[in-house]
């Protein structure tokens, strides 16, 4: 087993987590040095945390260090840039979520993992958990039947404080509100599960009770290819907050109900009336051992397709998909116009900035 050298660029709190994330798989992780903007925070957390060695210079960091994989914990905007001098650096990336900013930007990020060699993943932690992948098998193979109506709602909470930290709050540096910064977990999830077949969305989003550019209210509807249908709301002015996804199939109810992670005990699968014993719809019930939705679950799948040298599960490929029906969706609300599946391509504003604007 190789053990591979990791680095942290960013020290804010979501950071602590991925350090626990890499501790937590041992021997197959060493981590050498943390990046930060202010010298003196970045040394305390790496006193903290016994890190070895702290930087203020990413591209000092990557020259000295020549780590194997560099998480990135920083605000969105500067994620582009991170991510190619990593790669160009010779090294794999795990990058918080907003990947980047807009399609135009993952599409330079997927010629420059092309060129390098290297893969990105994105850190949407909610599809590696057990019962998800589970599921996923289970839906795949038809056990359920079709899928016919879906819920999907992120309600959160963040007060006006939360809105004071200078990069929050705009599109230029935020890259969207609600949708891309809080909803996009549980929407990744459920596109990745029903296969992402949708071909049409019609939303609207607003600005309620907070002052700030973006939006913290989305509700989305959605049209599947099958003539499915779902809505999806996203929310950051929910006082009792939960993450809620449902899933209607022909067999089966399939449900999460958490916050921000969870573990199989979260789960519920409802067999229809007429369908109680059937052997497929009872595994899927059926709990077992194996981890959750969250960090740690995400960076041992990144590290067992690091071993194997292979392209990880949740790559600029999977990334993209739920980057494209962002877009839609927020094309759709600002436009007030329904928007169909891959119609976002380098001719439309919405290519390049979430919101349409230069």
């Amino acid at each position: 087993m190789t053990t591979f050298k990791a680095a942290l660029i960013g020290t804010g709190a979501i950071a602590t987590t991925h350090v626990a994330a890499l501790r937590h798989a041992g021997e197959q992780v060493a981590l050498c040095a943390a990046v930060g903007m202010d010298a003196a925070r970045t040394q305390a957390f790496c006193t903290e945390h016994a890190i070895p060695r702290a930087y203020t210079d990413y591209r000092a960091m990557l020259t000295r260090e020549q780590p194997d994989l560099v998480v990135i914990c920083t605000p969105p905007a500067p994620h582009k840039e991170l991510i190619i001098a990593s790669l160009e650096a010779g090294a794999w990336v795990n990058c918080e979520k907003p990947l980047c900013a807009s399609l135009a930007e993952l599409d330079a990020l997927q010629a420059a993992e092309a060129h390098t060699g290297r893969f990105v993943s994105t850190v949407l932690q909610w599809r590696s958990g057990a019962m998800a992948q589970h599921l996923k098998a289970q839906i795949a193979s038809g056990a359920l039947g079709q899928f016919l109506l879906g819920t999907c709602l992120t309600l959160w909470y963040r007060d006006a404080a939360y809105h004071q930290v200078a990069w929050r709050g705009t599109w230029r540096s935020e890259t969207g509100g609600t949708v891309a910064t809080h909803g996009t977990h549980l929407i990744d999830l459920f596109l990745w599960l029903v296969a992402d077949v949708w071909q049409e969305v019609t939303a609207r989003i607003a600005t309620l009770d907070r002052d700030i550019e973006v939006e913290n209210v989305a509700v989305a509807t959605v049209v599947f290819a099958n003539g499915a249908l779902a809505n999806i709301v996203s929310s950051a002015v929910s006082p009792r907050q939960e993450s809620y996804l449902r899933l209607d199939f022909q067999k089966a109810t399939a449900e999460v109900r958490a916050l921000y992670q969870y573990d199989n005990t979260h789960w519920q699968l409802t067999p229809t009336d007429g369908a109680p014993d059937d052997p497929a719809v009872i595994a899927a019930r059926t709990p077992n051992a194996a981890h959750g939705g969250n960090h740690v679950s995400q960076l041992l799948q990144l590290l067992q397709h690091m071993q194997r040298g292979e392209r990880p599960p949740i790559s600029l490929e999977e990334t993209r998909r739920v980057m494209a029906f962002t877009a839609a969706l927020y094309k759709a609300a600002i436009t007030r116009q329904p928007v169909q599946r891959d119609s976002i391509t380098p001719d439309d504003p919405f290519y390049y900035a979430m919101n349409g604007e230069p």
